[in-house]
This record gives C-alpha cells, structure tokens and sequence, in this order.
C-alpha cells in the first residue's frame, strides 16, 4: 500500500482555461462578466451524399438566393458558410464503398480499413474536440441517430470506434437520468467561476489529490520495480487520478447546476414527451422509420430536440447526429418516375459524368435531401430562439451539415460542407468560399478544432494529402 498524511479527494474547478484567464487578469468579478456562452460544435450527417449542382451556387460571394437543396434554410442563410471544393482522399483496403466513405468522413484517415473484422481508421474530429473541451460538461461527447456496421463515423482512437445510440429513450436517459434538466445562467456562472478561483487560490494542502500525497512514497517503490511493474504502477496511478477527476467534475457539475436551479437562465426548456417507452426494442424504431416518410422525420425531428437540449443544458459541447437511411422508402416525398427506394436512386441518380446519370432519378435524389434539409432547417429555428443572455444558441454554435459521401454514387470528391452558426463570432457568414478542387475536408476540421481551442496545424490528411493545400487550412472563413 502506498500512504500520504490526510489523503482527502480533491475538488478543481473544472474551467480550467478560463481559470487561468482570469488568475492572469487578477481575478476580478469585471472579468467574470465578459466570460461569454461556451462554443458548441455539432455534426449532421445524412446518407447518400448530395446533387451537388442543387447544392452549391455556381459562383462564390453572398448568399443572397440559395441552392434549392438548401432553401428551407432561407430564414438563416446569414448565419450560414457554405464551402466547396473539400473532398477526402484517404485509400481504403478491403472496404466496400460505403465503409470507405464513412471510415473516413470525419477522421480524414489517409488510409482506412479493417484489422480482424474491426474498422481501423484515426481519431475523428468529433473526438478530437471532446478530448479538450469534454471535462467541462457532465458529457464529454454525444453520438446519436442511425448508423450501421457500415457506416460508422466517430472514432476515439485508430481501433476505437464509437457506436450511435439510436433509441431516442436511452439518448434522453443517458443526459438526464439522476440530474434535472437545467438552464445555465451564463451570467451568475461568471460570477461563480471567479469565487471559484478565489477559493481555490486559498485552498491547502487538505485539498491535494490522493495521488499527489502518495507520490514521494510511489517514487520510492518505483525504484525497487521491473519495467513492466514500473508500466503497471504508472498505469494505476494515472486511472487513480483519472477517477479522481470525473468524481471532481460531477462535483462541480452539481455545484453550477444547483445554483441554475435557483436562477435558471432566460431560455425555456422544451422536454420531448413522446420519447418511446421504456424497453421498446430499437427494431420496433428503426422498421418504421425505413418505410414511412412521416415516422422518419418525427425520429429526426425528436433526435434533433435532444441535441438541442444537449447544447442548451450544457450536458455536452460536442454532439454527432446522423439522420437519413440509404435503405428508406420515401413515398409522397419523391414526385417522380416510380422508384421510391433510396439506395436504388442514389445509384440511378448518379455516375461518373451528371450527363449519364438518370435525369428522374437524380430529381428524385434531389428531393429527398431537401427533405432532409426541411426537417433540419426546423432543428435550426430552434436553435436561434434560444436566448443565452444577449446571443442565441446558434450564434454560439458550429453546426456542420453534410454527408458521409459526397454523391450516391460513393464519390469523395466536393462534400456537401455547411456552416450554420456564427461560432461565437469566429465565422464571418453569409457567404459561400469556393476553394481549389479536392482541398481536403480535414482543412475544415482543424479549423474547427482551433475554435474549439484544439491549437493544431494539422488533421487527418490535411498536411499529408497529394493534395494539401493552404497550409492545411482554410483561408477567408473570416
């Protein structure tokens, strides 16, 4: 056993940037009112790519009439950054396409594949943001919606793939089972964060990590073990500390969330109430979804209002929802020709040349994911009438919307790429960037990842790409 003199858990603030900020400013309470809402960064991907000349604009500048895929976001398009030109040009080895497409949509992985039956790929954008900004949430991340053993987006690591929860009861069980939800009061939590520096500034030595105390005694020990010993101990340690953390962040979690109870903010709470029941098999969810287009949007529509509720209680910053089905039928959504079966269009409605493709077909394409952008552009309403104490939820948010292919005929070349959100006012909107062709989409991420305080020049195949370009940026996002 290894002992320290008064081992007692400690308790960090969790904000621990803004922390060091504000030491560095000395702490005021004036500081503390310019702390603003944090930035969200959320991911939605549908299947099946896009019709890429319905997408996009022709020309670059203002978005003064958008695409016809994109209309039913009108009412947002100055909140919004559309960008061409971004394609993945990671290889694959023994994928089919679909995998290779959704292996690399948001790890940019220059190369992809799977290793004794499991997908192998890197860490993906997502996950890259939640390793930074997750231990100041009660969720580090939250990946939701419909995805298969095929396509599979979010990744911790190269062999650690992160499966969606499609049960819209477990989504909401998993934010809110044994906490309320809660509005942040952005405002009284600047105030807090500086009481919190000022305690923490005063605490003693009886606030020390178990680990810490331990620590001389650990040295010594070290001295006496093997290599591998020595590995174990380290290991130990560090899920020690670990533990030790997560027990600090619900702590303080419950601290900040207490004080909202009594002053919530300005925003009200919109719980869905027509969650499934309680141990409805997901097989009774997703039947109906794949085959009538009503039940698919109000799947959508009740997963979209979690992800919102997510940003908007502060359970998580980062979340993924996938939407949309290549296996679903869309009766009454497409008007033309007789086929109604998705994956079936999105190969009809596409090829190597747009003039080969099937001409009804790719209308019938270009239907369905203006369906797509309507039940979403709703989710978007949403969002920019949440109040957060002078800015809305969207303006404090990075929302990209896009595909896990560029067409339905599993091209990686011109992703569907839009921003909606002004990111906190690091994204100047309103405009669509057109940049050179297949200038990779992990450009886009890290400049993603940098707003949301990841300081990397580089991502997936951002530097690496036959085709790098910018310095593995993004130039005039603002």
């Amino acid at each position: 056993m290894l002992r320290g003199a008064g081992a007692l858990l400690a308790l960090p603030f969790m904000e621990s940037l803004i922390a060091k900020e504000a030491r560095a400013a000395g702490a005021s309470t004036a500081t503390a009112a310019a702390i603003k809402p944090p930035l969200r960064m959320g991911i939605v991907t549908t299947t099946g790519g896009t019709v890429l000349e319905s997408w996009k604009n022709k020309a670059a500048g203002p978005l003064t009439k958008l695409p016809s895929i994109l209309r039913p976001l009108d009412f947002a398009k100055e909140d919004m950054l559309l960008l061409t030109g971004l394609s993945h040009g990671g290889q694959s080895e023994g994928l089919n396409a679909h995998e290779h497409c959704a292996f690399v949509h948001l790890t940019g992985a220059p190369e992809v594949k799977k290793v004794n039956g499991k997908p192998h790929a890197a860490i993906s954008v997502d996950q890259a943001a939640a390793n930074v900004v997750g231990n100041e949430t009660y969720l580090p991340s939250m990946e939701m919606g419909l995805s298969t053993g095929e396509t599979r987006y979010s990744y911790r690591g190269p062999e650690a793939n992160i499966p969606f929860e499609a049960n819209p009861r477990l989504v909401f069980d998993r934010m809110f089972k044994g906490r309320k939800p809660v509005v942040p009061n952005w405002n009284n939590r600047a105030t807090s964060l500086m009481q919190e520096v000022q305690r923490s500034a005063k605490s003693t030595s009886a606030q020390q990590s178990v680990v810490d105390l331990v620590l001389d005694e650990a040295k010594d020990l070290r001295q006496s073990l093997g290599k591998v010993d020595q590995q174990k101990l380290e290991e130990y340690l560090t899920s020690v500390r670990s533990i030790e953390q997560r027990i600090a962040l619900a702590e303080a979690v419950q601290r900040r969330e207490a004080i909202d109870l009594l002053h919530p903010g300005p925003s009200k709470l919109d719980i869905p109430v027509d969650l499934p029941p309680e141990g409805t098999p997901i097989w009774k969810i997703t039947q109906l979804v794949h085959q009538d287009p009503e039940r698919h949007a109000q799947y959508i529509r009740l997963m979209a209002d979690l992800f919102v509720l997510a940003f908007q209680t502060d359970t998580t910053r980062v979340a993924t929802l996938a939407v949309g089905s290549d296996e679903a039928m869309f009766p009454g959504v497409v008007t033309v020709g007789y086929e109604r079966h998705c994956h079936t269009l999105e190969h009809q409605g596409n090829a190597g040349r747009v003039d080969d493709a099937d001409p009804i077909a790719r209308e019938a394409c270009r239907q369905i994911h203006a369906w797509y952008t309507q039940v979403v552009a709703e989710m978007i309403v949403k969002m920019k009438a949440i109040d957060e104490g002078g800015s809305t939820l969207l303006d404090n948010s990075m929302i990209l919307y896009t595909s896990y292919m560029a067409d339905g005929g599993h091209g990686r070349d011109d992703y569907p790429a839009l921003l909606i959100g002004k990111a906190g006012g690091t994204l100047k909107t309103g405009r669509q960037i057109s940049y050179q062709s297949k200038t990779p989409v992990s450009n886009l991420y890290v400049e993603m990842l940098n707003r949301m305080g990841v300081k990397t020049d580089h991502f997936g195949e951002s530097q690496t790409s036959k085709h790098a370009a910018y310095n593995g940026k993004l130039p005039g996002l603002i």
